[in-house]
């Protein structure tokens, strides 16, 4: 049976993508953002997550006017999925950016704890490996980059996400709740994969994203799973997709372009740099949208 799912930031680049398929496994979704999201049979709730009686509110309504028909009151909440934020720098001041995506993920997982929703799950980020928004030119640490790594991002959004991961995992011991971080890579959307061409010719202007990405559609799959996927704990998984956006076989192409950096573990062919092991092998996930079937050789 489908689950009823609290979903923030779903007008958003990647939430316009998954909360569709949310819908198509069957599950019931309610949108919590500042902008409606054009998606038949999802109700948006304009909501300012940085307060917290709004979002205790927002977590505890009915989804739409059908849920006045029980008699009832709100149904259960399943599931809350957190994808709200100030999406990257540069577009507010630092300190509005850290403190928007600080706040308004505290609270979401406060009230959801408080409400007795036991399942969350939040975008964290690529940004936390440190490089995405770096000053300068900084390498990796190592490659695969895995959920072990020791993250280290110097800007306001990267920072904002690590903290946001520890929030996250002192709730889940707090109220032995299942927490799921997920460290989105590059987003792509179908419309997206037209500029594949430019970087493939230009590997240096990928370094930021380690050459790697998540399509759309492919993270809505990985956020299904972490809806059906119970008893973790507190967990981190990268999301992204399976292979290096790169021609060349992986270990070749990051020893010519990133000769800074170690490899320290074995990379399959064409392996995607920030490593997605883990969502295959504990979630199940199965790509469905390899950029290559999308951009010409």
């Amino acid at each position: 049976m489908g689950k009823r799912i609290v979903f923030t930031g779903g007008s958003g680049k990647a939430g316009r993508h998954v909360v569709p398929y949310l819908v198509e496994q069957g599950h019931q979704v309610f949108n919590l953002d500042l902008v409606p999201l054009d998606c038949p049979g999802v109700n948006t709730l304009i909501t300012d997550l940085r307060d917290s009686g709004e979002t205790f509110n927002a977590l505890s309504m009915h989804f739409d006017f059908q849920g006045l028909e029980s008699g009832e009151g709100p149904a259960p909440v399943d599931a809350v999925v957190h994808f709200a934020a100030v999406p990257r720098i540069l577009m507010r001041p630092d300190n509005s950016t850290f403190q928007a995506n600080v706040v308004s993920t505290y609270n979401v997982i406060e009230a959801a704890m408080k409400l007795g929703i036991a399942k969350v799950i939040i975008a964290s980020s690529e940004t936390t490996y440190g490089v995405c928004f770096a000053e300068g030119d900084k390498d990796y640490h190592s490659f695969p980059l895995t959920e072990e790594y020791d993250v280290d991002p110097m800007d306001s959004y990267g920072l904002s996400k690590v903290v946001n991961e520890k929030t996250a995992r002192a709730f889940s011991m707090r109220f032995g709740a299942d927490i799921y971080a997920l460290r989105i890579g590059n987003v792509i959307s179908p419309e997206d994969y037209r500029m594949f061409p430019t970087f493939l010719a230009d590997p240096p202007s990928r370094k930021r994203n380690a050459w790697s990405y998540i399509d759309a559609r492919d993270l809505g799959q990985i956020v299904h799973r972490c809806v059906e996927t119970d008893g973790l704990g507190f967990q981190i998984f990268n999301a992204v997709n399976d292979t290096i956006t790169a021609r060349e076989p992986t270990r070749a192409f990051l020893e010519r372009w990133a000769p800074g950096t170690q490899i320290t573990a074995d990379l399959a062919e064409f392996e995607a740099p920030i490593s997605n092991r883990k969502i295959r092998e504990v979630l199940g996930f199965t790509e469905k949208h390899n950029w290559r079937d999308h951009v010409p050789d």
